[in-house]
Parts: C-alpha cells; structure tokens; sequence
C-alpha cells in the first residue's frame, strides 16, 4: 500500500469529535491480499452502545473487515475512524499518511479485541496477563490496575483462579481471560473474532454468557460469530456479509424473519 491515499477515494469522517462515544465508521473501505479482494468498498456505520453481529461464509471478509477497525490489518483504499479520530492513519492536505506504530498502538488502547485463540502470555498469571496493558499503555500503578483487574475477574466469574497460569484453565477460562484483559483498558469498542470458535461445545455456553452480560452495559461491540442462537439474543442489528460485500443488514428480527435477500436466506437455510 502506498504511503498516502488520495482525499477522492475517502469520504470525510464524522466530525462531532467527543459528541459521541464509541461510534465505529467505515467508508469505502477495501483490502486486498495479492490479486485477491477481500473487501469491496465497505460503508458501515455503528452506533455507541449498539451491539452488531457480523455473519457469513467462510471466507466471506469477516475477519478481515474487523481487524480493519483497529488496524491490524492496513487499508487498501477507504477509512475508519471512531468518534470523528482516523484510525491508523492522518490526514495531510489532500492524503492520508499512516501513523507511526506508537501512535496506533494508543488509538488501540480504544479497542478492545479478543481473538479465536485467546493469546494470553502463558508465562504471567491470570492477574499479570490482565494487568499488564493498562500498567504498559496507561501508565496505572500496579496497585490500581490490580484493584482493576480483579474486579473485572469477578465480572467473568474467574477471580478466584487469578494466580493460575493459562495452562491450568479450560479454553472457556482461557477466552473469559482474554476478555478481563480486552476491558481492562475500559476501551470505546470492543471486537470479538468468532469468540467461541476454538472452544470445545460444552465450553461454548460460559463464553457467550459473559458477552451477553457485557452487551447489557453500554458498549460498542462488534462481533464476528456463527452462533446464530446467540445473535438472534444479544444483537441490535445483523450484518450479513459475503464475498467482500454487505448484502444484508437489519435487526435479528428482519434478517432471521422477513429478509427478501436470496443469499441471506440460502446461507440461514443452511445453518439453522
């Protein structure tokens, strides 16, 4: 990707900078990965507080279209920005310019992200593994970053393993870790990337228990799943994306209930 993107592909970001809290906006937003286009020109945008389960094949972009919010992955063309703030990048006259790692490393202290593979540091403990962010990005003492973190502990219901080390948790403890650690920076958004996907089924329950609590409480999330069940409960809006391209989106009500879309209705017809 070249270093600047011309100010014609990218339409301008919400300016209410600070009016809003947690608004996620994607415009034109393409990847490639070789010849190959994994997002088509992506126009989303989320609302503070809403809760939206992102659906599809595999191979459809889901993954690739949620690791563009917090640039983990770089933008062909397009933008994101959260609350009116480009992410990953700055605008200069008529381009855009990357930010320095430093600089998206802070924007990511907004963004929360727990992966399939939970990536915790098998070498700290529960409580290390869940301190270390907010004593490392935001500068917290250890005193309050602990006081912190078992707290968040107690909310996934893990507090009493907060000496153990990874490797003496079941996946489910494993993945209600990584989530402490993701709300230990209180970020604006949070992102889930198929959450449940590495877990064993009867582990399946615990995980998706706890992001229901979390969706009760007033934060952005955006979640990749295939867990229709769990969609139809906790999501305010469903997108359905396939082959780089939204082709439908609404409440769980008209997505599972009153959709006209043929692809949406033969990829449910499958799954359900």
């Amino acid at each position: 990707m070249s270093s600047a993107i011309q100010q014609e592909r990218v339409r301008e970001p919400n300016s209410a900078v600070g009016q809003r809290r947690g608004q996620v906006n994607l415009r034109s937003v393409y990847k490639r990965f070789g010849t190959a286009e994994v997002l088509k020109g992506i126009d989303l945008t989320i609302e503070p507080g809403e809760v939206t389960v992102i659906l599809g094949p595999s191979g459809s972009g889901k993954s690739t279209l949620l690791r563009t919010i917090n640039h983990l992955e770089k933008l062909d063309q397009g933008s994101v920005d959260i609350d009116g703030e480009l992410i990953g990048y700055r605008r200069r006259g008529d381009s855009l310019y990357e930010l320095s790692e430093r600089e998206v490393l802070r924007q990511r202290t907004q963004i929360g992200m727990v992966f399939q593979n939970f990536n915790l540091f098998p070498h700290l403990s529960v409580l290390e593994n869940v301190i270390e962010a907010p004593r490392a990005a935001l500068g917290q003492s250890k005193a309050e970053a602990t006081r912190r973190a078992l707290d968040l502990l107690e909310r996934v219901g893990l507090r009493h393993r907060a000496e153990a080390y990874p490797r003496q948790l079941s996946g489910g403890q494993q993945q209600r870790v990584a989530i402490a650690r993701a709300l230990a920076l209180e970020p604006k958004v949070l992102l889930f990337d198929e959450p449940t996907s590495a877990l064993d089924p009867e582990l399946v329950t615990e995980v998706l228990d706890v992001i229901k609590n979390l969706a009760q409480g007033g934060t952005t999330m955006i979640i990749v799943s295939h867990e229709i069940g769990f969609a139809r409960e906790v999501a305010d809006r469903i997108v359905f994306l396939d082959a780089g391209v939204i082709i439908d989106q609404g409440t769980p009500e008209h997505v599972f209930g009153a959709t006209a879309h043929a692809r949406t209705k033969a990829f449910l017809a499958k799954v359900l």
